[in-house]
C-alpha cells in the first residue's frame, strides 16, 4: 500500500487556534506533524473511525 502525503500551507493566522476538519478523510490512522523552519516541533496521531 502506497502512503499518500498531503501538505498544506497557511497564510498569516489571525487567531491562536487552527481547526482541522477531517470529515472528508477515509477511516484509518493519521499522523499530524507540525513543522517550523523545516523542523518537526510536534507529532500527534489520531484515528478516524
Amino acid at each position: 500500500m502506497k502512503k499518500k502525503k498531503y501538505e498544506g500551507k497557511l497564510q498569516i493566522v489571525l487567531s491562536n487556534s487552527i481547526h482541522l476538519n477531517i470529515n472528508s478523510l477515509e477511516k484509518g490512522v493519521y499522523i499530524l506533524k507540525i513543522v517550523n523552519k523545516n523542523k518537526v516541533i510536534k507529532t500527534t496521531s489520531f484515528n478516524k473511525i
